[in-house]
């Protein structure tokens, strides 16, 4: 998922998107470790979407914390 995409989503839909990207991560792991996966690289995906989308709502709170003082 690219940047651009991730700043046009609303707080709650970047927790939701989250959530997924969290579980499909954890089930790739699973099957990657009970069976090697196609492309391994996905895992390695998922893993930067999480960051990315984890920055973006930290630096939303922090946006909000500050326009509150």
């Amino acid at each position: 998922m690219k940047q651009a995409v991730i700043t046009e989503l609303s707080t709650k839909e970047l927790y939701e998107r989250l959530e997924t990207e969290e579980m499909q991560l954890h089930k790739l792991k699973l099957h990657h470790a009970i069976s090697p996966i196609e492309n391994p690289n996905r895992i390695k995906e998922y893993r930067k979407t999480i960051a990315r989308l984890k920055t973006e709502i930290s630096s939303r709170e922090l946006a909000e914390k500050k326009s509150q003082k």
